[in-house]
């Protein structure tokens, strides 16, 4: 795969082009999930010498022959890309973490989930990893967190090394990947924070990414503690926003008006924008559920938590959208769900990923189950994933599988082969003639034209 790198004003300004020879470094990445074999696979496509590390062999053969171990688009080309050398720089791939010692420049990706029974994230993989390193890591290098940590992680981290491996630095690099564009968020980025304390490791993370710099990416340097926060700010934000819409869209039901044309009138201010602005199941995935809760857990042990009190409500909003899609589809099978059949277009949290964590469409699903609806989901890419978590529903790996002689259609993925559905083939498969929206995407006039009675969250029945 070719990348093309977007060109920023201000580069066209200098007249860089983004392709000069770049100096490589010896860069490791560890962690190889989601995160890190884009970012492994993306330094390779920059020109560097990589070595990506995992404790998982299949995981790492199978990236080695080009197949992401999860659904992204354009992934599985860059991988083959630089695995075969046909990339400015290379990859190789080790369950060793000696192989690491190297390294000029190593990046710990590897996850923080939430912990069980509790709000706060579990930062004990990111600990295990940088200890590792202090143990391995030749020097003089830099260490780069870039999983989302509790702010304060990053200086009780470097406090350690100081004491361990004081020829290693640390900084701290946020991503901000959006599945499904997460090759280009990495080459081409709006942005990059470098969280860092020395000017050596500023100009080594400036080498890393000199290309998209070049292009005109922006750079904010900033403490360690900012850069913790940008990442989990960001996500609080934009959890925000999606719940201010959907509370709006809880108005427009009691009081009959319309969410979507609201969120079109007041997205033409350009102090809010229409992104994001989109009511409908409201979000999930492996990211802003935990990270808000995590936000709020931290602000609690820093005797700030009254400042984010406003999550609370906004995790609480989000989780109701849910239940409500439950509460219609109920209201179409005429009170009950016994004996009917709920077809599910949508597995994934998102479109054009197959990532199934915290996915409101799988929620739903479960929840109609569980008061003895026949339940079937569909999925273009997520049935695997969703079989794995929740194996009690049914799956269909084929969309007319899933709608023949169903009596609801719950669209809760905004795949385009569901946007783009024709209502009239869907009559001809369906045995009753009920939609729900979940996401606000398909045209009422069309599916209502075609005799199916539609719905959805915070717009007129009629």
């Amino acid at each position: 795969m070719t990348v093309a790198f977007p060109q920023h004003d201000d580069a066209s300004q200098s007249g860089a082009t983004g392709t000069e020879p770049v100096a490589p470094l010896r860069v490791g990445v560890v962690g190889l999930g989601y995160l890190g074999a884009v970012h492994a696979a993306c330094m390779a496509e920059l020109g560097h010498e990589v070595v990506g590390y995992d404790i998982d062999q299949a995981k790492l053969d199978a990236l080695a022959a080009g197949r992401a171990p999860f659904f992204e688009p354009g992934l599985p080309e860059l991988l083959t890309r630089v695995s075969s050398g046909d990339a400015d720089g290379s990859i190789t791939f080790t369950t060793e973490v000696a192989d690491l010692k190297a390294c000029e420049v190593v990046f710990v990706c590897v996850g923080t989930p939430q912990r069980k029974g509790e709000l706060a994230a579990d930062t004990t993989y990111v600990q295990r990893a940088f200890e590792s390193l202090a143990d391995i890591v030749e020097g003089p290098a830099l260490l780069v967190g870039k999983s989302t940590v509790p702010v304060g992680t990053a200086a009780r981290l470097a406090d350690d090394l100081a004491q361990r491996a004081p020829h290693l630095e640390l900084a701290w690099n946020p991503e901000f990947l959006r599945e499904g564009h997460a090759v280009s968020d990495t080459l081409a980025p709006d942005r990059f924070v470098l969280g860092t304390t020395s000017e050596r490791a500023e100009a080594l993370l400036r080498r890393v990414y000199a290309r998209p710099i070049a292009n005109g990416t922006p750079v904010l340097v900033a403490d360690y503690a900012t850069a913790e926060l940008v990442k989990v700010a960001a996500n609080a934000f934009l959890a925000t926003k999606i719940s201010f819409i959907n509370a709006m869209a809880e108005v427009c039901e009691a009081a009959g008006g319309d969410v979507k044309v609201l969120a079109d009138a007041i997205g033409h201010d350009d102090r809010i924008g229409r992104k994001f602005l989109s009511a409908g199941v409201g979000f999930g995935g492996g990211c802003l559920p935990k990270d808000i809760r995590a936000f709020m857990a931290r602000a609690g042990e820093l005797g700030a938590d009254q400042a984010l009190t406003f999550l609370r409500e906004v995790d609480g909003i989000n989780m109701r959208r849910r239940a409500k899609v439950v509460d219609l589809a109920r209201e179409a099978c005429g009170g009950s769900f016994i004996g009917r059949k709920i077809a599910v277009l949508g597995a994934a949290f998102k479109p054009h990923s197959d990532d199934v964590r915290d996915s409101p469409a799988i929620s739903i699903a479960a929840m109609a189950r569980l008061q003895g609806a026949d339940v079937v989901v569909t999925d273009p890419e997520a049935v695997a994933n969703a079989q794995r978590l929740w194996g009690d529903l049914t799956y269909a790996t084929d969309t007319d599988d899933a709608l023949r002689g169903a009596d609801v259609v719950l669209l809760l993925t905004e795949w385009p082969q569901y946007v783009n559905l024709d209502p009239a083939h869907v009559a001809t498969l369906t045995r009753g003639r009920q939609v729900i929206d979940g996401r606000n995407v398909l045209d009422p006039a069309i599916w209502r034209k075609a005799g199916f009675t539609y719905r959805a969250l915070g717009r007129p029945n009629a």
